[in-house]
């Protein structure tokens, strides 16, 4: 499998001078871990995700070093710390140097460079514009070993997916982090949704592509205030079947 069969094609992406807190917000609202950063010309220039709001002076986790520490590193690194978890945009706390990949990469590939690098999405990038977004899932270790023993998906499959995502993402309850990936047919849905009446749209959607012989759902319902999520009634079935 390659990166275009399971990548997420809508991508959210903030401005390197979005505001702290918007970008908070927006993850927040978005149940999202992370968000690219693009310039004005749709380029890639870095990604901010929680790990960036962990140092942070609002919340008193600043940095706390050492006088001999502070010493050996000198004061390059205690600037870095102060503009991290002082700085009011995004492009001052934000990974600049981001790993991509392409839409052709290998899934086995991705895991490697996930684990590698210990980052949890990678952007998929055309030339220097973002394309879609791989992130690191429950199942992703589980995808990539199915994907050694069976065929890749077909053309056809492919077709079916890019149908059910142009499908979904016209409705405004198109889940959040739709991801869909086929194989021979066989649709699995995950994502989040925060309307329990948009998981049996979803499904009614995939259904109604031709070629669809199955749809699997597991789409994760949360609760916009609280943040509880449950996971799909299929999927709390087979974790009490086995």
């Amino acid at each position: 499998m390659r990166a275009h069969q399971i990548m997420t094609r809508s991508v959210i992406s903030v401005a390197p001078h979005t505001s702290i807190v918007e970008a908070a917000n927006i993850m927040l609202k978005r149940h999202v871990s992370g968000l690219t950063v693009v310039d004005d010309a749709g380029k890639l220039v870095g990604v901010v995700s929680e790990g960036d709001f962990v140092r942070r002076s609002e919340i008193g986790t600043g940095r706390k070093r050492g006088r001999w520490l502070r010493f050996i590193l000198g004061p390059g690194e205690s600037a870095s710390d102060f503009v991290h978890e002082h700085g009011r945009k995004v492009s001052e706390v934000m990974t600049a140097s981001v790993v991509t990949i392409t839409e052709d990469t290998a899934l086995a590939e991705i895991v490697d460079l996930m684990e590698r690098n210990n980052v949890k999405r990678l952007p998929v990038v055309r030339g220097d514009k973002v394309v879609g977004i791989v992130s690191r899932a429950n199942l992703l270790q589980a995808v990539a070993g199915l994907a050694r023993e069976v065929p890749d998906p077909t053309a056809d499959d492919d077709h079916i997916r890019g149908r059910i995502i142009d499908t979904m993402e016209k409705n405004d309850w198109c889940p959040f982090g739709l991801n869909v990936i086929v194989r021979d047919g066989i649709v699995h849905l995950s994502g989040v949704i925060t309307e329990e009446r948009a998981r049996q749209a979803a499904v009614v959607a995939a259904e109604n592509v031709e070629g669809v012989k199955k749809v699997h759902d597991h789409l994760c319902w949360v609760d916009t205030v609280s943040g509880v999520y449950l996971n799909s009634p299929e999927d709390d079935g087979l974790a009490k079947a086995s």
